[in-house]
């Protein structure tokens, strides 16, 4: 089987973890997933014994080896990275990902965070929330990754901050897949595939932004 480690950093656990697997499932390939827990925070709004039945920590696992990985966004992308108090710790699991993990696929706000500790790229706050399905433009059809994409396909985005096309263009190390005129950056990639850049969440199943929204709007959003 594939060997696939997840550092599910998003607020509701149980949600994302059934978005992902619901995924991954889809493809004939057998796969274990390992759920990758912090020790530096503790989540909210799962369950305690939820998070100890099924999720392990870094320590349990930094000395093994995986074929994927994913971290997934997190609800702190209005703080500067350092102010995060769990960042040091995410610091170490990305370069761990660096000789532990053949490709690493990061999300949202993993994919800011990435950027920035592996290439120091800075993201920006935007006006208001980029928030809807947005419509985007395959970019570079011989990179596997995108080759069985339309030219054009939709996905939703759902962030505070942005990371910019003109930031990423100065690393030659970095290719953009795609992107939306309205919503900029979607997908990036590394030269050799080791590490996935996407800029929104095309893992949402069809009810997850309908729940999101329903949430900002009652906190007066």
């Amino acid at each position: 089987p594939l060997h696939i480690v997840i550092l599910n950093l998003m607020p509701l656990k149980i949600t994302t973890e059934t978005d992902l697997i619901r995924l991954l499932s889809n493809t004939p390939l057998q796969m274990d997933i390992t759920f990758m827990k912090l020790k530096s925070h503790t989540p909210k709004n799962t369950p305690i014994e939820h998070m100890m039945a099924f999720y392990k920590d870094f320590d349990v696992l930094k000395d093994k080896k995986f074929d994927g990985m994913i971290i997934t966004g997190a609800p702190v992308e209005q703080m500067k990275y350092e102010e995060v108090d769990y960042w040091d710790e995410v610091c170490e699991i990305m370069e761990w990902s660096k000789k532990h993990v053949t490709s690493t696929l990061h999300l949202c706000w993993g994919a800011q965070a990435a950027l920035y500790y592996h290439y120091g790229i800075q993201k920006y706050d935007l006006k208001q929330k980029m928030f809807g399905v947005f419509r985007h433009h395959v970019m570079n059809r011989k990179i596997p990754m995108v080759r069985g994409f339309d030219d054009y396909f939709y996905a939703p985005h759902s962030r505070h901050t942005e990371i910019r096309e003109e930031d990423i263009l100065k690393h030659e190390e970095l290719t953009i897949l795609a992107k939306s005129k309205e919503a900029g950056v979607f997908l990036v990639i590394n030269q050799d595939g080791s590490q996935i850049f996407v800029m929104g969440h095309p893992e949402y199943d069809r009810m997850t932004l309908d729940s999101e929204y329903k949430r900002d709007r009652e906190k007066g959003l």
